[in-house]
């Protein structure tokens, strides 16, 4: 049995099988899950579990090399704007239609429960050398 890192086993899963160039898409409640990309749910109430939580156990884990997040976060949560800055150096935006497309390139879909808007970020795998 694991004794720390992610837990949940189909999550646990699911990163190990991801490679450099993958996208892991994080994403709210609300946000559209595309056909395609395999999903892991781990909403629970509204807010449980919230998207920094996961984000922030997800970083743990992964290399990321680059990050993409909707234009309109900025105004529409500025707290998770600033979280997504601060975690991600190589974070981009662009508007919320073009990361809802892009997100069907994804191999990974995590939905968390946040129920704030735009709390939704496109991570893209690097490698650890």
């Amino acid at each position: 049995m694991k004794k720390s890192g992610i837990l949940n086993r189909h999550l646990a899963g699911a990163l190990a099988e991801l490679g450099h160039g993958d996208g892991v898409l994080v994403c709210d409640v609300g946000m559209p899950v595309p056909p395609g990309p395999r999903v892991v749910d781990l909403a629970f109430r509204a807010g449980v579990p919230a998207f920094a939580e996961v984000l922030d156990g997800l970083l743990d884990e992964l290399v990321v090399e680059a990050a993409t997040a909707a234009e309109e976060i900025r105004d529409g949560n500025p707290e998770t704007a600033r979280l997504l800055a601060a975690r991600l150096p190589a974070l981009t935006h662009v508007p919320h239609a073009e990361l809802k497309a892009l997100s069907a390139g994804a191999r990974l879909v995590v939905r968390t429960g946040e129920a704030r808007p735009y709390a939704n970020v496109l991570l893209r795998c690097g490698v650890f050398f």
